[in-house]
């Protein structure tokens, strides 16, 4: 009788990565991240609460530059596209539905809300510092000085 060979690897070659334990522990992501695309930035937008519709929200986001991205643009997320409905096609979890905007808006979005922030605080300082006497100070200009010697 032949003897038939087997095609079999050495035990200590065979790997089982796939068996191995995560290297440390990760909170499970709630909402799933597409995969990033050159030019675009992803946010969820809130379409319903707690099972009641928010056109406000959906419409604002869009007046702003958002777009509902279709499910067959991002097969990673697929399996969340909705099959009826407003969004149908798209991808929506939760009464978020998954948009994207060109980077550049978020650029310009940055900078716009950056400036705004700059204007109140000083805004803020302003008008605290209008009731400081030069007696007594009420906000001190932050200086540091470095001295060598015996200080003397």
């Amino acid at each position: 009788m032949a003897e038939v060979k087997q095609n079999r690897l050495d035990r200590e070659l065979d790997i089982r990565s796939e068996w191995a334990r995560p290297d440390m522990w990760r909170a499970p992501e709630t909402l799933p991240q597409p995969n990033p695309r050159p030019g675009w930035s992803h946010r969820y937008i809130r379409i319903s609460y707690l099972g009641q519709s928010d056109p406000s929200n959906i419409s604002g986001k869009f007046r702003e530059g958002y777009e509902p991205v279709k499910a067959d643009e991002y097969p990673e997320l697929m399996v969340h596209a909705v099959v009826d409905g407003r969004f149908k096609g798209n991808i929506e979890i939760g009464g978020l539905v998954l948009c994207r905007i060109p980077a550049e808006f978020m650029a310009q979005r940055d900078k716009h809300y950056s400036t705004l922030n700059r204007a109140q605080m000083e805004s803020v300082d302003n008008n605290y510092l209008r009731n400081s006497d030069p007696k007594m100070p009420m906000f001190a200009e932050r200086k540091s000085k470095v001295t060598f010697g015996s200080g003397s």
